[in-house]
């Protein structure tokens, strides 16, 4: 059942076994999974069934550090949430990923990748995706040649592609929408967390809308599921019983903000433009799914020479400092000035399916062509593992939201590693392509040591800055001096609060999140079902 909270005024008090807070992958995913079990849920989502300025203005803040989004644009305020734009890039994260790296301060999961396999392939399966790791088995698997490079220098990877469009918009959860159990939201804007005198579980939410109305719901089960920084900011402001914000006794809550930031990292000098071009094939398909090949750093050289497990595509793109070719600027012009709307995404979806044709039967060739013209070279794309970094943080700002909420203010910060990864994967690509005489790579500028820590370069792709990915400001960990969340996403010293989505990320990967944070929330949904099911006692 969905609807509006439209109230003016005091009018709602809501109850549920469980009270999930946002109406994105996570929330929608993690509801229905409960309602399969047979609980009852109450979805709180902020905005409507479309894109409102007026709600999304909700996300304003500041941002200081190193330059990023526009905070208000970065996420999708409504049901269905930035999925609504998403471009379906699936992958899993690597089984290096969660383990604890020596070389990477902060690294290590409290759970394993053999502890997610079933959830991904759950995740997949949610998705219409075939279940798969997503590794160099998929050379064979689908009939490719694997790129000459030694697999022991050079990995790969594979995205696969969910091709729904608003596959997590209201059209699109029938069950949830069609169970007495569920009941869904809109226009509720949580604004506080009440906990009992002892700070020990929570007892109610607090919620808004723009129209004054104000309500509270009490349930057994609370979960944030509203972003990566969303959940930070409700967790901080919630401070009337805990000074520092719930889950914030160790002041980690909104710490190790991470990104997958991109970047140009080096020109290709070489005389077998084409093959390169059909070494890491962009897009094709198999079985009806598409897929897309991307370079990695191996595990033996990450371990040998101490660097994240960040990636790279190889492509054409026009030359450092040129003027942006006028379809380009037209295109992002159309994409920043006009709102997210359902018509104005639909028109987006149609021109990325036109896109996507042209690039499965002509993109080599396109590219091909286009560097022969000289206007544009083969360069490199990194799509980077961003390290756990505690300075790079999400924290309250003075200025206050249209609800009286504190708004946030970012300061995203890189770490040296960083940039030592992106150097030493360029430099052990350029040994692979001269000891298979197919070239060299020539390393941008900003790699040398007196360049800037990181660089961004609006020609090298439509998100020039990073992925738009949120992860890690609540971040998991065993112990909770070292993360906010337990291994079973559960806030430490809460007995009923829990976080989902990849704010509970300890490490990125190169992965988009997306598919960790369905296997995440299966996960969850998992261990809720069975703690309703479980006498709850909280001191009121």
């Amino acid at each position: 059942m969905i609807e509006h909270f439209d109230a003016r005024g005091d009018r709602a008090n809501l109850i549920a076994d469980v009270c999930i807070v946002g109406g994105g992958a996570s929330g929608v995913t993690l509801a229905d999974a409960l309602v399969a079990e047979g609980r009852e849920v109450l979805l709180l989502e902020s905005g409507g069934t479309d894109h409102d300025p007026a709600v999304q203005s909700l996300m304003q803040g500041a941002s200081h550090g190193f330059p990023y989004y526009d905070l208000a644009d970065c996420r999708l305020r409504f049901f269905g949430g930035t999925t609504a734009i998403w471009g379906g890039r699936c992958a899993q994260l690597n089984e290096i990923d969660f383990q604890r790296r020596a070389w990477v301060p902060h690294s290590g999961w409290p759970i394993t990748k053999a502890d997610l396999a079933p959830l991904y392939a759950r995740a997949q399966g949610l998705l219409g995706l075939p279940p798969t790791d997503g590794e160099d088995e998929l050379w064979d698997a689908h009939g490719l040649t694997p790129p000459p490079w030694s697999p022991e220098v050079i990995g790969s990877a594979f995205w696969q592609f969910d091709q729904e469009s608003d596959r997590f918009a209201v059209r699109q959860p029938a069950r949830i929408k069609a169970s007495r159990r569920a009941r869904i939201l809109l226009h509720a804007s949580v604004t506080g967390i009440r906990l009992n005198p002892q700070g020990s579980a929570v007892v109610a939410l607090d919620f808004a809308n723009l129209a004054g109305g104000r309500g509270r719901v009490r349930a057994r089960q609370f979960v944030l599921a509203a972003g990566g920084i969303e959940n930070a900011r409700i967790l901080l402001a919630s401070d009337d019983v805990r000074p520092n914000g719930v889950g914030n006794d160790h002041d980690l809550v909104g710490r190790f903000f991470m990104e997958h930031p991109h970047a140009r990292g080096a020109r290709i000098e070489t005389s077998a433009v084409m093959r390169l071009l059909r070494a890491l094939p962009r897009s094709y398909s198999r079985g009806g799914i598409r897929h897309a090949a991307v370079a990695r750093p191996a595990p033996a050289l990450q371990r040998r020479e101490g660097l994240l497990n960040s990636a790279f595509t190889l492509a054409a793109r026009q030359h450092p400092g040129a003027r942006m070719v006028m379809a380009k600027r037209l295109l992002l012009s159309l994409r920043d000035n006009l709102d997210p709307d359902r018509q104005n995404r639909r028109l987006w979806n149609l021109y990325r399916r036109q896109v996507i044709r042209l690039r499965q039967h002509a993109g080599p060739l396109l590219a091909w062509a286009s560097i022969r013209s000289g206007g544009y070279g083969l360069y490199t794309v990194l799509r980077a593992e961003q390290a756990p970094n505690p300075q790079s943080r999400v924290t309250l700002g003075p200025a206050r939201d249209a609800l009286g909420m504190r708004q946030v203010s970012l300061d995203w910060r890189m770490s040296a590693i960083d940039k030592h990864t992106a150097r030493a994967t360029m430099l052990a690509l350029d040994g692979e392509l001269a000891r298979l005489g197919l070239g060299r790579c020539i390393l941008e500028p900003w790699l040398a040591d007196d360049g800037p820590d990181w660089q961004t370069d609006p020609l090298i792709s439509n998100h020039p800055i990073g992925g738009f990915h949120h992860m890690g400001t609540t971040r998991m960990a065993a112990s909770p001096r070292a993360g906010v969340v337990d291994a079973d996403c559960k806030v430490h010293g809460i007995a009923n609060l829990w976080v989902a989505g990849s704010s509970v990320f300890p490490t990125s990967g190169w992965a988009n999140p997306t598919l960790t944070i369905l296997a995440l929330a299966l996960r969850l949904a998992d261990h809720l079902a069975q703690s309703v099911a479980r006498p709850l006692r909280i001191a009121s």
